[in-house]
This record gives structure tokens, sequence and C-alpha cells, in this order.
């Protein structure tokens, strides 16, 4: 192999495991590696990450990725420019600055134990559940990472402690990492990016800065807080201890505003993403939407310092591919994630059976924290396989649910049609490896549903971000969306639309069934 070969480098810290992906100059991936770590469940609705096996994970990830690489002939060691990084969102921590080791446990996203804290801030705020909306473009939730905050610096003493010393940093997992990677206790850099921080409930939308009358009204001092940058521009140096030191981060997003780069979506264009939840993102370009309809407004990406702010609708899902997981972890039902679809297929529908994911409530659009799972319509005739097809249709239904919000939200003058006047939905993430669940997909929304080649766009977005930083690809060149059309493959409708109306008005009645039922004694 030549030694001019130029390669990019992206983490891709999931909310169940890291990945280090190693990409050519054509934005092939040519080494990779991913582990798992341990998801810990101390409580009902709670949900922690250890910190440390994170970082740990990371370090792995990046050894193996690079001796595979070089073992297929790629001179990765000097070809290497820069690394960029994606992350799962909100996901909350402190640590130490003088000892580097984490003052409790990263409390993740979906985990609910705030919502006594959430319901307090409601009662006591003129604004309520939208006090912060005007700002942040976020409502009052257990989602975002304030409140998780919030609830660290009330319940734990050596947070307390930290914060009265001094001694306290405040991250999400990207900001845990490059801290790590840059150094840590021996001068790291403590930076988030413009799209984690716009997951805090902290920053502002217009300005991308911390907005001083949220951390008054919190009572969260500022100094614990990391520095904003953007998406893509040189942070500083992987340290020394690394695989890779000495090489440039130069890249940092959020797992889902990476996966809107890596979909290459422009103004108009959506794409949702399956993973753990589902998230469905619509790129409203430099106009921030408000939405009406149960949506977020948020930061969709920032590409370097001066380039423009790009601006996204998003409709999150707490439980998507989570509820496979429970199928095969929790009931057995399956052995692996992948089976679900030969066993979906032994049917040709659920036999009327729908089940609703609400395990820690209901994301957009309804924002319901007291809804709790249902499964409903179950006769003598009812099988596994009924209910494996209803658990595949329950990940579909919600992101219908949230593509309606979506639609009257942006409008038609928002979205971009294809020149037969159809909206075409970007799909990635590991699920959609499933062509079942994306011919649901495609019936449920009754327009298609468009699979990449590629469907780790995650991490081909932050690898982007990175590359444009350093060089070695332009803006133009990543956002060639029509070309990768061409290799991808389109699902296209069968259902009838009487069929899909009556499958649509069950699934509401279903989920009405789930509100109101955190309070059942155990």
């Amino acid at each position: 192999m030549s030694k001019e070969e130029v390669f990019i480098g992206s983490v891709d810290q999931g909310t169940t495991s890291t990945r280090f992906i190693i990409y050519d100059k054509s934005a092939r991936p040519i080494g990779s590696h991913q582990v798992e770590f341990t998801q810990f469940y101390p409580e009902a609705g709670w949900v922690e990450h250890d910190p440390m096996e994170i970082l740990e994970s990371v370090r792995v990830c990046i050894a193996k990725a690079l001796d595979k690489a070089t073992a297929d002939g790629h001179n990765v060691d000097s070809g290497l420019k820069a690394i960029g990084l994606t992350n799962q969102r909100e996901t909350t921590l402190l640590w130490s600055k003088s000892t580097g080791c984490p003052l409790y446990n990263a409390i993740v996203w979906m985990d609910a134990r705030t919502s006594s804290v959430c319901r307090k801030l409601e009662k006591e705020l003129p604004g309520g559940r939208t006090h912060f909306v005007e700002s942040c473009g976020l409502p009052i939730s257990t989602y975002f990472s304030a409140v998780k905050l919030l609830w660290l610096m009330e319940n734990v003493d050596a947070v307390k402690a930290a914060i009265k010393e001094g001694d306290a940093l405040f991250g999400t997992i990207d900001t845990w990492l490059i801290w790590n990677l840059t150094g840590g206790i021996n001068g790291g850099l403590h930076v988030t990016d413009v799209s984690n921080a716009s997951r805090t409930m902290l920053m502002d939308l217009k300005t991308l800065d911390w907005d001083k009358t949220t951390l008054q009204t919190l009572g969260i001092p500022a100094e614990i807080l990391p520095k904003i940058i953007s998406n893509s521009e040189v942070i500083g140096k992987i340290g020394k201890g690394w695989p890779i030191a000495g090489v440039p981060i130069a890249g940092c997003l959020g797992d889902q505003h990476a996966a809107m780069v890596g979909q290459a979506c422009r103004k108009g264009e959506a794409k949702s993403t399956y993973g753990t939840g589902a998230f469905i993102l619509l790129n409203t370009g430099d106009e921030m939407v408000r939405s009406n309809h149960g949506l977020l407004s948020t930061l969709a990406f920032k590409l370097g310092p001066k380039a423009p702010t790009n601006y996204a609708l998003e409709g999150s899902i707490a439980i998507a591919g989570a509820a496979v997981q429970w199928l095969r972890d929790s009931l057995g039902i399956i052995s692996t994630a992948s089976e679900i679809e030969s066993l979906a297929l032994q049917v040709d529908s659920t036999g009327g059976v729908y089940f609703v994911p609400a395990f820690n409530g209901l994301f957009a659009p309804w924002w319901r924290d007291d809804a709790r799972g249902v499964c409903i319509g179950i006769t003598r005739f009812t099988s596994k396989a009924h209910i494996a097809r209803a658990v595949l249709e329950s990940m579909c239904f919600q992101v219908k649910d949230v593509l309606d919000s979506m639609h009257k939200d942006a409008g038609e003058k928002g979205e971009v049609k294809n020149e037969k006047g159809e909206f075409l939905l970007r799909v990635d993430g590991g699920a959609t490896v499933n062509n079942l669940l994306m011919q649901i997909q495609a019936d449920l929304l009754g327009s298609p549903v468009v699979r990449p080649a590629d469907i780790e766009t995650t991490a081909l977005g932050a690898a982007y971000a990175a590359g444009l930083a350093v060089g070695v690809w332009k803006e133009d060149e990543i956002f060639a969306s029509r070309e990768k059309i061409k290799t991808a493959t389109i699902f296209r409708p069968v259902l009838s639309e009487e069929l899909r109306k009556k499958k649509v008005d069950s699934w509401c009645k279903a989920v009405e069934r789930t509100f109101d039922l955190a309070d059942l004694s155990i």
C-alpha cells in the first residue's frame, strides 16, 4: 500500500456499545471494532453507566480497529489525519478535576428518576413545563441533562463537596471523553459541542452559549460547565498513553446530529435513526421552527466556528430497539435480536395485538412520564410471533406519530419532496437491517423509506465533521446526497389507505391506555 494513504477515525459511543471505525479518503470503512458495556438498573426506571468502563471501551476499540486495519495492509499510523467523536446525548456525569475520578455513575438519557424534580420545577416556575422553551427549545423533562445534574447536586454528597471546593466538572459523554483523551488531570480540555450542549436545557439556541438566566433559576454554577465549540474544528491533540497519541480530535457531534451529517440531510430533509430509541430529525436550515405538536426545536449542526447554524425539529422516541432487547433478555422470546424478523414473518398481521413500549414513560409527541408499557388485544389465538410483529409495529407507529407532527409544524414549505411529490424518509441505525421493519414503516407512513448502503451513518457523520476540519473533505462532497440515494434500498408502501387508517386508530387507542399508570402498586 502507498504511504500517501489518508484516514479519518470515528469514535461512536452509543447507549449500549462503543465503536471505533477508520475510514479512507472515499469514506469507506477499512477497520473497526465494537465493544458492549454494562447497563446498570439500580431501581425501577433508573439507568446508569460506569464512566470508567466507557473510557476503557474507547481505548480497546481504538487499539483493536488499528490492529485490524494495519493487518489488512493499511498504513494507518502515518495516514490518520484526525478523529471525530459522536456520543449518546443527555447522559450526564460529574467528575473530580484533581483526581479525574467520576463522583457518581453516569445517569443515562432514558433514566426517569428525576420525575419528582420535573414536577417540582413545573409547579414552581411561572412557565410550567414550557418555562425554558423560549431559550433552549426543550420542555422540562427527565430526558434532559439539567434535571439529572440537579438530582446529582441534591442527592450525592461527593458532588456537593466537589462543587463547594471548586473541584467538580460537569459534562455529557463527549466532554468526559475529550477531557480524558486530551490529557485528563494533566491539562485535559473541558469542552462540549453545540449539538450536545443544545440537549442540556442550559444553552440558548440563538446565542449558542450557556443561558445565564436559566443557570440562575436552577442554581447551577457556571464554573462547572464546559466551553461550547462548533461541530467541526481542531479541538486538541490526543495525549500520551492513548494508542493514537498526537492525532487531532477535529469533530464532535451528538449521535443524532452526526447521523444527519452522515445522511447528508439538507434543509427540508429528514432522517430517522433506529437504535435503542428512535430519533427523527428534520433539517429546518437557518430557521428555528417552534413546534405546536410536541416536538423539540433543536440544533442540527454547525460545521465550523464561522459556519452557519442549521436547526432542526426533532421527535425523540425512548424505546425502539430496546423493546427487541427486552424480548430477548427479559422474556426470552428470541435469543438474538436478528431473530425477531423471521419470528414476526411467521404471521401476516399482529392478530389485533398492539404493544406500546412506554417502559419509562413516553417521549415525543406525547411527553407523558406517567405512561407505562401495555400490550392489548391479546386472545387465546395470540402467539409469540404476533407479539414479535406488534413490537416491530410499535417502533413504526411511534415514528409515524412524530412525522405527522413534523408535517404539521414544518408545513409544505418546510419539506423537500422528490419529482413524484413524495416525501422520502432517510433511515439508519442497526435495526434498519430488518427488511420487514422497513416495509412496515413505509406501509404505516404511506410514503417511501430510503435505506443507505452504509447504515452506520452516525460514525460516518463524525468522521465527515473531522475530515472537513482538517481539509480531507469539502462540504459539497459530504452533501452530495443524490449520489447516495442511487446506491440506497427504497421501500415503498403496499398497504391500502383504509387498512392504514384503521391500524392507526387502534394504535391511538392503545397509547391512551398507557397514561396514568406510573403509580400502579408493585
